[in-house]
């Protein structure tokens, strides 16, 4: 198992980290396997979606502090109950094929580092197999 970090700005972003995974299969000259990402914080996660139109991801938070907003009577006494949420929705984990050397993701989709709680210095785990 090895890992990266990635160091958020904002209280809540979502950072692209596609290149960074696809710079690591590249260098270890996987041509097919699996890569596993897991994110070892209770107020991050990971996903899946559209990297060509930036708006998709305003939209994505925008809804997600909708749904869930940063301050609503939470019991959880540091502030950050939203973030806590926000995380188990989207959940710690994502397993990606690896095909030809390239990761095997649709033609508009990228990776996503889901910051809930920053900005912070944040690891992501990953093991190829």
């Amino acid at each position: 198992m090895f890992e990266f970090t990635i160091s958020s700005t904002k209280r809540i972003e979502m950072i692209d980290i596609t290149g960074k995974v696809q710079e690591i299969v590249s260098k270890l000259k996987v041509k097919d396997g699996i890569i596993f990402l897991f994110v070892p914080h209770t107020t991050a996660g990971l996903t899946i979606n559209e990297n060509a139109d930036m708006s998709v991801q305003k939209d994505i938070i925008s809804k997600m502090n909708q749904i869930i907003p940063e301050n609503d009577s939470y019991l959880h006494s540091e502030g950050n109950s939203d973030s806590h949420i926000k995380s188990s929705m989207f959940g710690c984990e994502k397993f990606i094929f690896i095909k030809d050397g390239k990761l095997f993701l649709g033609t508009w989709q990228g990776i996503y580092f889901c910051e809930f709680d920053g900005p912070r210095k944040r690891k992501v785990y990953y093991k190829i197999i």
